[in-house]
């Protein structure tokens, strides 16, 4: 998979991570974007090591579910950072 199909999947995955997650997360489109690609690399490190399973195809099932779980652990410890910053 390439850049741009990198930087889509990233942002689609980041913006389903935001609607999985409750409450209201910090940022705009850009940081979705930047926190969605970190995710889906994150997933795609995790799904080779833990399953021996990379992000291969762009329309493959796998491949989605791994880039949002990857953002769902990325946006969690964002939210964490941020709010941990906000209250003090």
């Amino acid at each position: 998979m390439g850049f741009f199909g990198f930087l889509i999947l990233g942002l689609i995955a980041g913006a389903i991570a935001k609607l999985i997650l409750p409450g209201k997360q910090g940022g705009g489109w850009f940081v979705t974007l930047i926190l969605g690609v970190v995710g889906a690399l994150l997933g795609g490190w995790l799904g080779s090591v833990l399953f021996n399973r990379p992000l291969e195809e762009f329309f493959s099932i796998q491949t989605w579910l791994l880039a949002i779980g990857g953002s769902l652990i990325v946006l969690l410890i964002y939210g964490l950072i941020v709010g941990r910053r906000r209250t003090t």
